[in-house]
């Protein structure tokens, strides 16, 4: 089988079609690659945004220690200047 000579059309044509092809397989992949990567980065953000709630949550939930913590050490300050205080 000879090959046809570079300028003939049908030739040409044959090598578009093959590049368009090739071209389409490429942009398929991706594009398959591309929604793959947003949907890591749906959930990603998902659970982010879990996150940012649970820890919301764990930080409302603790805020009264410190400030109990303060109330007992004045409570326990004054006990002990009262104690102080009686047994003289």
């Amino acid at each position: 089988m000879t090959e046809p000579p570079p300028h003939d059309p049908a030739a040409v044509a044959l090598e578009l079609e093959r590049l368009r092809a090739a071209v389409e397989v490429g942009f398929a992949r991706v594009d398959g690659s591309l929604a793959l990567l947003v949907q890591r980065s749906d959930q990603t953000d998902k659970q982010l945004a879990d996150h940012e709630t649970r820890l919301d949550e764990l930080e409302r939930a603790r805020w009264p220690l410190p400030s109990l913590a303060a109330l007992l050490a004045v409570a326990g300050l004054f006990v002990s200047i009262w104690q102080a205080t009686t047994t003289r």
